[in-house]
Order: structure tokens, then sequence, then C-alpha cells
């Protein structure tokens, strides 16, 4: 025991003379890998910015979802790490994604409900001052900005902000506004903007993307959105809910195209029921502004077209924030589209860079980022090499109803060799959807003939995705579909729609009675 701790003190002292801050932990053996990532003791946390050089075991590029869990995950590793941030720290998400979108559709929400009643509710028209909304909005992101990323970081010693813009140089140097720092491992969670396609007259109609339409100063009296995903399909109907008359334009030839198309056919009636106009099939020829409107010309079914409104929504996809980092000089490749190339373990075409979040081509959700995060810093601090589980990732759009979904549609689980069969359940058969008196929507769950076993969930409804979480454990794991027939779900709660649609592989539930 004594020669064991001696060799232990000699070992912490090796470490230290080549820089680093090191200690044995309980139970590691006093193994390398235990003292290395104690981090270097030249630098100390909190913020940087006097312009002084610094050296790290762990560098991030980016405070987003993604690149606070790789710097979160570098601290508790013991790890020195940086984290660099050119604009406002949070990201996409918090900033201007999911956090004050989601705000905006809740007012909607609440406004669109008012004005719709219920049974012995007469409706009404409340009072709209969209000037109030915007600023709450604002209010919400500034607090959650503080609460979850400010005052996180300060939580951290052993994380330091470097503020400006982050170059690569190659060789583990990274300039931040010309100052340069030096990192044995680097990942860029630099995250992903609005993507403008080619249209021409795009630069003279003022047009808005996802970010600037949530911070209009008055409500206009009528939108063209261009895309018709998830974005456009969320701020779409929101605008519709306040009162502006919108036209949803899509190329493909239905909105929601990356979902099932039961499920896009049946939430295009629901959206067209509330008075918005979908255009799908639409080929954009181009632009132009004709005094207080904005023009679209196009083609469909094969005739000319124009249409037109006040202003003009693109939400046409997102492109990685790439440009200006230098990654070339570090050997790090990029998709065609300035995605960067990761394998599945987040690693770079250059050894020592990771890269996590939608700065890659992987699914653009802030989960899968703080995920991929996470696990990046990990593989980059440890080499424990463990590959990013994307098996089961579950999805969102926060539509009313809301659509979700988890795992292989029909068409792909054929595609992928599966003998299938399905399920589809309408809301109506749900309980609680009677006991709203809100009954749009339908589940779908796609199994394996044979076995049972659930390759996909498919849903429409009120707070559809609140459903994700047990079917996401259920195409994880395999469940089949009788496991969820035969599990107790609370009665008059949306979830028992999955034991309902499960059960309706082998019954009409239509002949039941009440958790029959």
């Amino acid at each position: 025991a004594a020669q064991a701790a001696v060799a232990e003190r000699d070992l912490v002292a090796a470490v230290e003379r080549a820089g680093y801050r090191a200690r044995v932990r309980s139970g590691a053996g006093g193994t390398l890998s235990a003292l290395v990532a104690q981090g270097c003791g030249c630098c100390g946390g909190g913020e940087s910015g006097d312009g002084d050089a610094g050296e790290f075991d762990l560098l991030v590029i980016g405070t987003g979802g993604a690149g606070m869990a790789a710097a979160i995950r570098g601290a508790e590793l013991g790890a020195r790490v940086a984290i660099v941030e050119r604009g406002t720290i949070g990201g996409t998400c918090v900033n201007v994604g999911c956090i004050p979108s989601k705000n905006l559709i809740t007012a909607a929400e609440r406004y669109h409900s008012a004005r719709e009643g219920f049974p012995g509710i007469a409706p009404s028209e409340p009072e709209l001052d969209w000037k109030r909304v915007v600023g709450q909005k604002a209010e919400l992101v500034e607090e959650l900005r503080r609460a979850k990323y400010h005052d996180v970081l300060e939580a951290y010693p052993e994380i330091t902000l470097l503020r400006g813009h982050a170059r690569l140089l190659g060789g583990g140097r990274v300039s931040v506004d010309g100052v340069e720092h030096r990192a044995r491992k680097i990942v860029v969670a630099t995250g992903a903007s609005p993507w403008m396609p080619p249209i021409p007259g795009l630069d003279e109609v003022d047009a808005l993307d996802s970010t600037t339409a949530m911070e209009l100063e008055a409500l206009p009296a009528s939108m063209i959105v261009l895309g018709a995903g998830y974005v456009g399909l969320e701020l779409g109907q929101t605008f519709a809910r306040f009162g502006t008359r919108v036209t949803l334009v899509e190329r493909s030839d239905r909105i929601a195209k990356e979902e099932d198309p039961e499920i896009s056919e049946a939430l295009r009636a629901y959206l067209e029921a509330e008075g918005i106009e979908i255009r799908t099939g639409v080929h954009v020829l181009g632009l132009e502004r004709d005094g207080g409107e904005v023009v679209v010309h196009a083609r469909q079914d094969g005739r000319a077209i124009e249409i037109r409104a006040e202003r003009l929504l693109v939400a046409a996809g997102r492109r990685a924030n790439t440009a200006g980092m230098g990654l070339e000089n570090a050997g790090v490749e990029l998709h065609e589209q300035g995605f960067v190339r990761v394998d599945g373990t987040l690693r770079t075409t250059a050894p020592d860079i990771y890269a996590a979040g939608d700065v890659t081509a992987g699914p653009a959700f802030v989960y899968v980022a703080a995920a991929a995060g996470r696990l990046a810093a990990e593989n980059a601090l440890t080499g424990a090499n463990r590959e990013l589980d994307l098996r089961a990732v579950p999805r969102v759009m926060f539509t009313d109803p809301q659509v979700a979904a988890v795992g292989l549609m029909e068409a792909e689980a054929r595609a992928a060799g599966h003998e299938v069969e399905t399920a589809r359940l309408e809301l109506k058969h749900v309980p609680r959807a009677a006991a709203s008196r809100n009954a749009r929507g339908l589940i779908k769950i796609v199994a394996e003939a044979g076995t049972g076993r659930i390759l996909g969930v498919h849903t429409l409804g009120p707070s559809a995705g609140e459903l994700m979480g047990e079917a996401a454990l259920a195409v994880r794991f395999g469940l089949t579909a009788e496991d969820l027939a035969d599990t107790l779900h609370p009665y008059l709660t949306w979830t028992e729609g999955l034991k309902l649609a499960a059960q309706t592989f082998r019954k009409d539930v239509a002949k039941l009675s009440c958790c029959a």
C-alpha cells in the first residue's frame, strides 16, 4: 500500500510538472486518463475578455444546446474548458427558436380559444396588444438566458467564457478575435441559421425569416409563407390565429412532407378549416414588390400564378454556421450544404476536432444537440469512442393539433425490408378527446408483422408530443403492441390513446367499454 501511495504521488507530480492539475480518483487506479482530465492550471474560470491567451484541455465553439452540454461534460470530467461565443449567449433555442416560438404559439392558442368559445361559454373578442405579446416573449427569453446559460456558466469555475469570433488555425490553435489559444481537443457547436434560397427578387421584398418574423412591431394584414415544414406551419398558424390572412406555399405535393402521409393530409384539412390557404406543388419563379404588396410569381399545375400579401416569410430550411471559421486550416471537411462531416462518435475528419448539434447534418433538435455535445466532449477527453444513439429520435411539431412521431413510417419500414402491419385510431375513440370536446387527430402505430414489435408511432392531436416519451421507449427497447395494450394507463389521459391504438391491432375499440 505504501509503495502504491508513493507511485501515485510520483505520477501526480509528473503530470503537474507538465502543466496540469492532477488528482487520483477514488477507485480509478491512478490511470493516466483520470489524471490528465483534471486540466491545466494556467487559466481560471469565468469570462475572459482581456486578450490573454490560454491553454485548455477542451475548447468549445458556440454556447447553444450542444456547446453548453459539451462544456459542462468537460468540467464534470475535470478538464480545463474554454467556451467561445461571438454573439448572444444561448444559441438558437432560447434566443430565436424553441422558447420564443412556443411562447407565441401558446399566446395564439389562448387568443384563438377565447374567440372559439366552448359549449355554454360564448365566444368573445379579447383585446389584442401585439406589442405586449412580443414584449413578454422578450422578457421570458432574457429570464431563461440568464438562468440557464449565464448563471450556469458561472457555476462552473472550470469553464472560461471567451468572447469573440473563433477561427481555427490548425495544430490545436484557435484565434478568438486575434488572440491565439491552444487546446488539446476542440468541439465545434456553432449551430445553424435560417437559409434564404436564391430566388430572383428576394433581396427586393424585405423578406422575413423565423427570427425577424417574431420581432415584428405590428401584425401584417396578410402574409405568404414559403415552406410548409415545421417552422412554416407553426408560425403560419400562429400569425393566422392572431388575425393575419396567411397563404402557405409549398413546392412538394403535400405539407409536412417528412411526416406520415395520413398525418399531413389530416393536418392540412384542420389548418384549412381555420381559414389558412394552402398551395402545394408550387414552383416559385421570382418575387417583386408592387406598392405595399409582395408578389410571388410561380407555376402550379402547369399554369402561371401570382400570390400577393403584405409580408413574405421564408421558411426554407437552415444552413450550418461554418463560414469564416478556418475549418479548412484544420482539415475539417464539410458536406455540400456546409454542414460539418462527422462519424458516429462525432469526430470530424480532423482527429482532435469534434462537432455536435445543428452544425452537423444530424436531426436538428436541441435535445439531440445536447446529447451529442455531451458525447463529443466525453469521447474527445476520454477516448471512449461511443456512438450517438439515434435509433429512437422523437419529434414534435407544435401546430394545433400537434404532430409527433418516433421511429419508422409505414413506407420506410417496408423499404427497410420489414413485413409490417399498422393500426390507426381516430381520436374520437379516446375518452379524453370526448371529455375535451376536441377529437381532431389520430394515432398510427407501425409494427412488425408476426412479432408485434413497434417500429414507429405517428400521432396528430392535442398534446401529441406528450405521448412521445412512452412511444420512444417502446421503439428503442423493442416493445410490442401487446406490451402497450397490457400496460395500465390512467383513464382520461391522452396517453391512454396509445393503449387503445395498440389494442386496435386485435380489437375493435369502438365495441369496448371505458378502460376495457
